[in-house]
């Protein structure tokens, strides 16, 4: 079990850009979104903010079969979703703010902020090791009856 409610997810670089959002129909797309939205009673998966929703993909990493798998598509708010992709955050100015959030959903000091971050890097970094990743997206087949194109 996570220590924190809200924690980071780096993505191995070798599957950077792949998104649903991309692969899919605009009106798969849809149907994913708003079940997660719908899941979640309109309101953040992570830390219960009401307002504008964004759906977060949610993988998990297998480094010994090269298994990147879809596990769930989550509602999250502006905020959080940042945090999950803190990398992304700092790089467009926003870190600071994502640490603050970081810290006020998890209750935490800066220093367990930057202490959960070395730890999520040291993951990425292992995951980096690995070669000829594979994505398993049966979750949509599943759950939606969705086949990529």
């Amino acid at each position: 079990m996570e220590k924190y409610k809200l924690t980071f997810e780096l993505v191995p670089e070798e599957c950077w850009g792949y998104s649903l959002y991309r692969k899919l129909s605009p009106a798969d797309w849809d149907k994913v979104r708003k079940d997660a939205y719908k899941r979640a009673g309109y309101k953040c998966r992570i830390c219960g903010a009401k307002g504008r929703l964004e759906a977060h993909e949610q993988w998990s990493y297998d480094e010994k079969n090269a298994l990147q798998k879809l596990e769930d598509v989550l509602a999250l708010c502006h905020a959080c979703h940042e945090v999950k992709h803190i990398a992304r955050t700092q790089m467009t100015g926003r870190g600071m703010d994502a640490m603050e959030h970081f810290m006020k959903v998890n209750g935490c000091s800066q220093a367990e902020f930057h202490e959960a971050l070395q730890k999520a890097n040291e993951g990425y970094l292992k995951r980096n090791k690995v070669e000829g990743w594979v994505t398993d997206i049966t979750w949509l087949k599943d759950k939606f009856d969705i086949v990529l194109r």
